[in-house]
C-alpha cells in the first residue's frame, strides 16, 4: 500500500514539474517557456528554448519575438556587444515592426553600457549610442523614450568633450603646439559650453603664437575673439600684442 501511494506521489509531483503552458502551435509553448525561464532568470535554458523556436519553426510567429526576446536577454546578462548585434541584427530584418522604436533605443542603451568609467579611455561606444540616440529622437519623437534619449546623448557629449579637452590639454603642455591647437579648434567648433570655448580659443591662438605663426596667431586673435570670456580676455590680448611686437620685428 504505501508502495502504491508513494507511487501515486512521485507521478503527481512529475506531472505537476512537467506540466507546459497552453498554446496553439509548439512555437507558442516554446515561447511561453522562454519567457517563464527569464522571469526566473534562467536564461541559459531560455535561450536554449528560443534556438529550437528559430531552428524549427523559422517562418512562425513567434520566430521573430523569439528573437527579440533573445536580444533582451543579452542585455539582461550584461552582455551589451552581444545584445547591440542582437538588436541591430533584428532592426536591420525587421524595419517596420511595432518595437522598432524600443529596440532603436536598447541599441542606444547597449553602446552606453559599453562606455568606461572614465573619459580618458576608448569612448567609440559613446558615438553609437549618441548614433541611436538621435535616430530615436529624430524618427519617434513622440515615443516614450525620446526624453530620455536627449538625456543621454547630453551624457555622452561630456563624456566625449572632456576627452577632447584632456587631449588637448596634453598636447598643450608636452608643447606639441601644432597637435594642441587643431585640437581646440575642433573643441570649439563642436561644443557650445562657454568656459570650454574660452579656454580652447585663447590656447588655439597662444598655441600659434608657440609656433612663432605670427600671422595666424593674429588671424586666430581676431577670428575667435568672440568665444574669449572672463580672464581669458586679457590673456588673448597679451598674446595678441606679443604676435604683433614679433611680427613687427620680423618684417
Amino acid at each position: 500500500m504505501k508502495i502504491i501511494i508513494f507511487c501515486l506521489l512521485f507521478l503527481s509531483v512529475f506531472s505537476c514539474a512537467s506540466k507546459r503552458p497552453e498554446g496553439k502551435t509548439e512555437a507558442e509553448v516554446l515561447f511561453k517557456e522562454a519567457q517563464k525561464l527569464v522571469d526566473d532568470a534562467r536564461y541559459l535554458m531560455a535561450i536554449e528554448k528560443l534556438n529550437s523556436i528559430k531552428s524549427k519553426y523559422p517562418y512562425s510567429y513567434f520566430a521573430t519575438h523569439a528573437e527579440l526576446l533573445q536580444a533582451d536577454i543579452y542585455y539582461k546578462q550584461e552582455n551589451y556587444v552581444e545584445a547591440s548585434a542582437a538588436y541591430i541584427l533584428f532592426k536591420d530584418f525587421h524595419p517596420k515592426h511595432e518595437k522598432v522604436a524600443y529596440v532603436t533605443w536598447m541599441i542606444g542603451e547597449s553602446f552606453f553600457n559599453q562606455l568606461p568609467p572614465t573619459f580618458d579611455r576608448d569612448l567609440s561606444p559613446g558615438f553609437e549610442a549618441i548614433k541611436y540616440y538621435e535616430e530615436l529622437i529624430d524618427r519617434y519623437p513622440s515615443s516614450e523614450y525620446a526624453a530620455q534619449a536627449k538625456e543621454k546623448v547630453k551624457q555622452c557629449e561630456d563624456l566625449i568633450e572632456k576627452k577632447d579637452l584632456y587631449i588637448a590639454d596634453f598636447y598643450f603642455r608636452t608643447e606639441v603646439f601644432d597637435a594642441a591647437r587643431f585640437w581646440y579648434l575642433e573643441i570649439i567648433k563642436n561644443y557650445s559650453k562657454k568656459e570650454v570655448q574660452s579656454l580652447s580659443a585663447f590656447r588655439a591662438v597662444e598655441s600659434s603664437s608657440r609656433l612663432n605663426e605670427f600671422e595666424l596667431c593674429l588671424k586666430y586673435a581676431t577670428d575667435l575673439e568672440r568665444y574669449v570670456t572672463g580672464e581669458d580676455k586679457d590673456k588673448l590680448a597679451s598674446t595678441s600684442r606679443r604676435c604683433k611686437e614679433q611680427l613687427a620685428t620680423k618684417n
